[in-house]
């Protein structure tokens, strides 16, 4: 009885098909899925690449932060202590000076200690929704955090109201720090 359905040419082409058609299917979906997973895994990298190179803007005049003030000082000193190019530390693609070999290795060991908040730009500025370049002189120190501003007279509007720009700035800031372009 097999010897018969298989002679029997219209049988044959029935079975043929559906052999086409499972074959068909499942062919198709093999590819479908593959370039699905092709296209979500591109696309995982392409996030996770995009992340790995987000790095936060740090503001830099001729690629030194600070305008070369020594970021530790301010912490031990109390006050802007220009830095020297013979104690740099690269961070965050930035060269970051100090006053001495012991302050850069400090800042080495725990650069988020002691880089100012906003990447270095203007706290008062990023209260309010954009960014802006920062003096040395300007800064405080508040909850052991180093903000900076564009001028002392600035730095005195941003005192007016330190936890109210500080909750503005830590809000904008993710959009500021995206948007920006240095």
């Amino acid at each position: 009885m097999l010897s018969l359905q298989s002679q029997n040419p219209l049988l044959e082409k029935v079975k043929m098909k559906r052999r086409y058609f499972v074959l068909s299917s499942v062919s198709f979906g093999l590819v479908i899925g593959c370039a699905s997973r092709k296209t979500n895994s591109a696309q995982s990298l392409a996030d996770e690449s995009q992340r790995a190179n987000v790095t936060e803007p740090i503001f830099a005049d001729n690629g030194v932060a600070i305008r070369g003030a020594d970021p530790v000082a301010y912490f031990q000193v109390g006050q802007a202590v220009q830095g020297n190019q013979q104690f740099t530390h690269n961070w965050m693609g930035v060269h970051w000076w100090f006053s001495s070999a012991q302050n850069r290795d400090l800042f080495a060991a725990s650069p988020e200690e002691y880089a100012p908040q906003y990447g270095g730009f203007c706290a008062f500025a990023v209260a309010n929704g954009y960014t802006a370049p920062t003096v040395p002189e300007a800064w405080s120190i508040v909850e052991g955090r180093l903000y900076l501003n564009f001028s002392l007279r600035v730095r005195a509007q941003w005192e007016r109201d330190i936890p109210g720009n500080i909750a503005r700035a830590n809000k904008n800031w993710p959009a500021a720090a995206a948007n920006f372009r240095g």
